[in-house]
């Protein structure tokens, strides 16, 4: 059966072509039209299959209703919670994300970016890397609507959604200080990003405001993306110091190479070991005893995300930036 063209719909609803066109876009009550109108129209087209042609409607709208997202790595379960929030909020409201991985990859976030722009995609949400600024700044000028996400860059005036890393940090190490532990430790990983910075910040802070000293023997820096036995290799030597009594790690990814080298080198977690994960996983739940987590809030992360680009797109000028910065939750667990 051949599908329906907006020319037939509007025959079978005895309409003009203009008033289907002005219904599928969502304009109806814009351009006054009855309840009467849209119900039928809108019943011949749930009945017909019909499906818009979405190169077309670009080509005459300026729209594709696409978004792009770019995020650090789509596999992370992070960035893989986000984007499914993100997609399923988007999608309700009539939109469909696209997404890739940077991988922190400057060259790679360039090319996802010019990627995007050839798709015509009508906004950017971006967890970005330092030196991505002035390609964003290009995307900003051209009144493109992008909303940053986990990580911010200072120097850009754009809008930012995120939680409060330097203060879920500070909690942490707090947390650790009031058990009694007295030798801290931090996994962290080398990037230059600022939740990474923010998150080193307040375990500072914390130790200093404490009355402990800083150590920087006890701040262990992982490379992104190197091999995990090498990863693996360091944390055995960073943990052999039988000294250490807590450790934070920064990312969930380090916390799962950590547990594994805790389990080898049987240190036991409890009263005499303390862990904290940053960023919650499946895998700190089912652990015995369960590790406790640093929750972003990914819920309210994607609704201030998805609020803020529909309220860029549907806007005639220019918004005012906004810089939402949400709380984080200290899960703890036995």
């Amino acid at each position: 059966m051949k599908a329906l063209s907006i020319k037939d719909i509007a025959v079978k609803a005895n309409v003009s072509i203009t008033t289907v066109s002005f219904i599928i876009n969502g304009k109806a009550k814009e351009k006054s039209i009855s309840e009467a109108v849209i119900e039928k129209v809108e019943k011949i087209i749930e009945e017909s299959g019909y499906k818009p042609n979405q190169i077309a409607r670009s080509l005459r709208t300026g729209n594709s209703n696409i978004i792009g997202l770019i995020v650090e790595d789509i596999s992370n379960s992070f960035f893989a919670k986000i984007a499914r929030l993100i997609e399923d909020k988007a999608y309700k409201r009539g939109y469909k994300i696209i997404y890739s991985s940077t991988e922190n990859s400057i060259a790679k976030a360039q090319e996802l970016i010019n990627m995007f722009k050839s798709r015509k995609v009508d906004a950017y949400i971006i967890s970005p890397i330092k030196g991505l600024e002035e390609d964003i700044q290009i995307l900003l000028n051209d009144d493109k609507p992008v909303i940053l996400f986990d990580r911010n860059l200072p120097d850009l005036s754009t809008n930012y959604v995120g939680a409060n890393h330097f203060s879920a940090s500070y909690q942490s190490i707090e947390n650790f200080i009031e058990q009694g532990k007295k030798k801290i430790a931090l996994v962290t990983t080398d990037i230059d990003v600022q939740q990474i910075t923010e998150r080193l910040e307040g375990y500072k802070k914390a130790l200093v405001d404490y009355g402990l000293p800083y150590d920087e023997s006890l701040v262990l820096k992982i490379h992104f993306n190197q091999d995990e036995k090498d990863t693996i290799s360091q944390m055995e030597s960073l943990f052999n110091d039988q000294q250490i009594d807590a450790v934070l790690f920064a990312t969930n990814y380090l916390a799962i190479s950590g547990l594994k080298v805790l389990k080898q080198i049987k240190k036991q977690i409890g009263a005499d070991f303390s862990v904290i994960a940053y960023d919650d996983h499946e895998a700190f739940e089912l652990h015995t005893p369960g590790i406790s987590t640093v929750q972003q809030p990914l819920e309210e992360i994607a609704e201030n995300v998805i609020q803020l680009i529909l309220s860029q797109l549907s806007s005639k000028s220019k918004l005012p930036n906004q810089q939402i910065i949400i709380p984080a939750k200290l899960i703890l667990r036995d």
